[in-house]
Parts: C-alpha cells; structure tokens; sequence
C-alpha cells in the first residue's frame, strides 16, 4: 500500500517571454534554488530528483546529462520524462510514485522550458498526420480553431463567452509575481483582437514563455517532523491517454481523457459533486474555449453548461468554485514547466501561501496537465 505524501516546497522563475540574461541551466537553478530555500533544505537532503522539459523545443538533447549542473543533483538518482504539454505534472506524479513507494523519503521535481532558444511551431507541425491533419491542425491553433468551431456549433458556446475567461484570467494574473502576462483585458479587446484562425484570436490563446518550477515532495515522516512550511497532500491522482489522431479526438466535446481521469480521481477522493467539493481548481487551458470544455469534462457543470457557468461567476475569484487564480496558462506557458505550476499553485493555495491570488480557506484544490490533443492529467492535494 502506498505511503502518504506530499508538496513540502515550491519555487518558480519570473516567467517572461525570453531570458536573455540566463542559460537554461541557470533557469533551472532559479527554480530550484527557491524550492530548497523555501523547504529550508539543502540538495544534501534530497533522495532523487524527476525532471522534464520539450527537450526537442529547444534543440537541446541529454538534459539529464547537463541540467545536474543547474540542479545540483551530481550522484543523485535522477529520472527524466518528456510527455508534451502534460511533462510538468507527469513529473510531478513521478516524485509522488518515488515517495510514496517507500524507496525515497524527500524528491525534488523540476520542470522548465526556455522556449525562446528553439522553434515550438516545427515541433507541433511534425506531430500531425502529413496528408489529413497537418494542412489545417498542425499546432495549437488549428487544432483549437476546428474543435472550437464544432463546441461553438453543438452546444452554442459564444466567442463572447470565451473571451470572458481571458478575462478572467488575465485580471488573475495581475497578482501572480510569477506569471507572465500581468495586463488586464476586456471582452471587447480579446473579441476584437487579430484572429488567428477563426474563431481563435490572439487574446484567446496562450503566449510562449520561459521558465522553471520546482517542487519537492516528501514522505509522511519529513513532511510531518522537517517541513516549515503547511504539507499539501496527494489525496488522487490519475493519467488517460486517447488515440493520437487530432481529426478523431473529441477534443472540446466530452473530451474523453480528461472525463477518464476525472471520474477516477473524484473516485479516489470520495468527490461526487466537484463544483461543491473543491475548493479551487488550477485548470491547464492552452485557450479560452479549452477551458470552458474542461469545465464540463470535469463535471463542474452539465455538457454545454460551460457558457452559462462561466457568466454565473462561478468560477471568478470570490465565486463558488475559483478557477486559475494564478492567471493559467493563457497568462503563462512555459511549456515543460505549465502543468507542473498548476500543481505548485494548487499547493501554495492548500499551504495558505499564495499571498494576493489566495482563496482563503482552500482545503481541497485540482489541478490538470494537458498534452497534446490525446493525454492528460488530473491530481488533488488537500489541507
């Protein structure tokens, strides 16, 4: 039977659109250096380290030959996991599974991507099916444009609707330190920015970011007896992946991965009414129309709800069930690292530390990774 664990310490970079004054090793040490500091721990305290970037992003191979000099983790064992958008939190999953087995007591994660040194768009274009997808779906936005075409058609979700969670998000990352994006948006602004590839526009999607998060995760004993800081503890955590054709994926209606783990995590966790039950959610939303989807695949309201919840408030700060407090990925997308800070922001909100964007009284928080069309990734801490 596993062990109990759980998030003793985070640590982030400032996340920008380019580095210029770093190597990607100094990023990863930016990240790492303020996890330690804020368990009050030395690499010395550390069993085994997990990472994970889109090495192939960056045209970078072999980080977990070089990135030790960044981390600090010469004679450590160490594991290394690439699974697109969903790295981040697949390495977090990957440190509890060491703790939790009894092999390790104290693991330290980290995920990064320095998006500005290689080429993202050559990596998603080569991903697509030559002659069926990669004409008019190759990467995130035409991908997001065609399935957004078909949610928009089914269910009657609005571009206004939309644009109301780059709204929210955006003004959400106005008190993220963190993130990326910090300028408030209006409805009319995200509506009337360039399109992209209709109905995406630019204010709907995602930026490219660099940046680095840490995290350690530790077993009972050294969260209870050595942590300063409040544990947040792993209660559920599961990975579904579908088919890798895009053409073929309901990927905004009734996305099938995520409703898969969902279903298992609430099962774990004893959850049967997620909008009541949860706390907070950090939601990984490449668009604004991906995260209305997920609301639904994640049970926060009935199939084609998702408009009508996110014009209830719900989901703003202050609502019934606050989603991306941080600002999300809209505000911030370092994409090795994005998933991984949606778990990172789910801690520091069970922690009580997540100074201005905190949901007072969080007890129970989601998180979710996202990769590809195909894979993600649901996990829950509580108090």
């Amino acid at each position: 039977m596993a062990r109990r664990a759980a998030i003793i310490a985070t640590g982030q970079t400032k996340h920008v659109s380019k580095r210029r004054d770093v190597n990607i090793v100094e990023l990863i040490h930016e990240a790492v250096k303020a996890c330690l500091a804020d368990a009050q721990m030395t690499m010395k305290d550390v069993d085994a380290v997990v990472i994970g970037n889109m090495e192939h992003f960056e045209g970078v191979y072999n980080p977990d030959l070089w990135a030790v000099d960044g981390i600090g983790s010469i004679g450590k064992h160490q594991f290394k996991i690439t699974t697109g958008g969903t790295t981040g939190a697949s390495v977090a999953h990957a440190a509890y599974y060491h703790a939790a087995s009894g092999l390790f007591d104290c693991v330290l994660a980290i995920g990064w991507e320095k998006q500005s040194d290689g080429d993202t768009t050559a990596g998603l274009i080569f991903q697509a099916d030559p002659i069926f997808e990669r004409f008019n779906m190759a990467g995130a936005i035409g991908t997001f444009a065609v399935a957004a075409s078909e949610y928009m058609d089914q269910y009657g979700i609005s571009e206004e609707q939309a644009a109301k969670v780059a709204v929210k998000n955006r003004g959400n990352a106005c008190k993220n330190p963190y993130a990326h994006l910090q300028k408030a948006v209006t409805v009319e602004e995200v509506l009337n920015s360039r399109v992209l590839a209709y109905p995406i526009k630019l204010l709907d999607m995602c930026p490219t970011s660099d940046g680095a998060c840490a995290l350690i995760v530790a077993s009972e004993k050294i969260a209870r007896k050595k942590s300063p800081n409040k544990p947040a503890w792993f209660k559920a955590l599961a990975t579904r992946h579908d088919q890798p054709f895009n053409a073929d994926l309901p990927l905004l209606i009734k996305m099938r991965s995520l409703t898969d783990a969902a279903k298992e995590v609430y099962a774990q966790a004893g959850i049967t009414n997620p909008l009541k039950e949860l706390d907070v959610a950090e939601l990984y939303e490449p668009c604004t129309f991906a995260e209305l989807s997920w609301y639904e695949a994640l049970g926060f309201c009935g199939w084609g709800e998702a408009g009508k919840l996110i014009d209830s408030g719900k989901t703003q700060m202050g609502g019934e069930l606050p989603v991306n407090p941080s600002g999300g990925v809209i505000s911030t997308n370092c994409i090795g690292a994005t998933a991984m800070i949606r778990v990172a922001e789910a801690a520091l909100q069970i922690q009580g530390k997540a100074g201005e964007r905190q949901v007072e009284g969080a007890k129970t928080a989601l998180a979710t990774g996202f990769g590809g069309s195909w894979w993600s990734e649901v996990t829950i801490l509580e108090a």
